[in-house]
């Protein structure tokens, strides 16, 4: 009887060891199965990751501009750009441009773009850019302006998407333009956003000394001219600038025909810069205007506000470093850093 009972005992105590394996066994299954389901979830968000990240590179985007609407795929990243302001913009959004045309004066492009701009290539002048270099390069992105481009426009969106600013003065259309074709609309909002500060700041510093009358001179080797509401001006009139009488209109400004013409360049300032390559020529045009009666009758001229400024900052780049470089002028010439 007791060898009976024995042999019951180790029989119950064996199933109860098995019972036991079995749940070791199930526990230990549950936990492969648990840590599959995670890695295989894992798998499922990075695959979502990677198809959020191609569609966002696969996305369209239509951009109006002066000449019309161009359709953009994804984050352009060799760009061309036509004028001196696009070259600038572009560099200040942080991108170097895959080619970009001769600078008018300091050949090969303005020195202060130069460290940017190294290695990249010409493909041509603003005025005449060579569209067999731009397609050489293989583009997927172009920047023009419609003063310069508007008859080559259809060509230059046969090789690329083209976006085509209406004026080359208005730097912030440039910006803003670039910014929506570039896919870096929050760049460009923050370029626009800090230039607004320094304004902002630059009108506290002066306070009552504005607003002041002023007038924007240029003499080049053949002609002088007077400069209205284009690059240097919208930006004198932001800053709280006024305009002599007739010099407020939307434009670049005028050509003088004759020295008759030197009173309407009267105001309480007059900045003047002279323009181009031939440097004995343009002197001797410029002293010849300015030896005039009428030009020392002038009242900048008179009251010693007649103030010589760089011609790159102040018209040839035209885009947003400049525009910061013209302000920083400003600061220096009226005490304000």
């Amino acid at each position: 009887m007791y060898k009976v009972k024995k042999k019951l005992y180790i029989y119950a105590a064996l199933i109860l060891m098995i019972s036991l394996l079995a749940g070791c066994a199930s526990g230990g299954s549950a936990e492969t199965t648990n840590t599959s389901s995670q890695a295989a979830s894992s798998n499922e968000s990075n695959n979502e990751s990677d198809t959020t990240a191609s569609a966002t590179e696969d996305q369209t985007r239509v951009i109006k501009h002066a000449m019309g609407e161009t359709t953009i795929k994804g984050t352009p990243q060799k760009i061309v750009t036509l004028f001196q302001g696009a070259n600038d913009v572009v560099v200040a959004l942080g991108v170097k441009p895959t080619g970009v045309v001769e600078s008018w004066v300091q050949q090969p492009v303005y020195e202060y773009l130069r460290a940017d701009l190294d290695g990249v290539p010409q493909v041509g002048q603003e005025s005449q850019p060579n569209l067999e270099e731009i397609n050489k390069l293989k583009p997927d992105l172009i920047i023009a302006t419609k003063i310069r481009h508007e008859e080559i426009y259809e060509q230059l969106s046969q090789i690329a998407p083209t976006v085509v600013t209406e004026t080359l003065f208005d730097w912030k259309e440039t910006v803003k333009t670039v910014g929506e074709a570039m896919n870096r609309v929050e760049q460009s909002d923050k370029l626009l956003s800090d230039w607004d500060g320094r304004v902002a700041d630059f009108k506290e510093k002066m306070g009552d000394r504005l607003p002041i009358e002023a007038t924007i001179t240029n003499f080049r080797a053949d002609q002088v001219r007077i400069f209205y509401m284009g690059y240097a001006g919208k930006i004198l009139n932001e800053l709280g600038f006024t305009r002599p009488a007739g010099h407020d209109a939307d434009t670049w400004g005028v050509e003088l025909t004759s020295k008759e013409n030197i009173p309407d360049m009267n105001a309480d300032m007059i900045f003047n810069f002279n323009s181009g390559t031939e440097t004995d020529a343009i002197q001797k045009n410029y002293d010849d205007w300015t030896s005039s009666p009428l030009w020392e009758n002038l009242d900048a001229v008179k009251n010693n506000q007649l103030v010589q400024v760089d011609e790159v900052a102040w018209n040839m780049a035209g885009g947003y470093t400049s525009a910061n470089m013209m302000l920083d002028d400003l600061y220096k010439q009226f005490n304000l850093n």
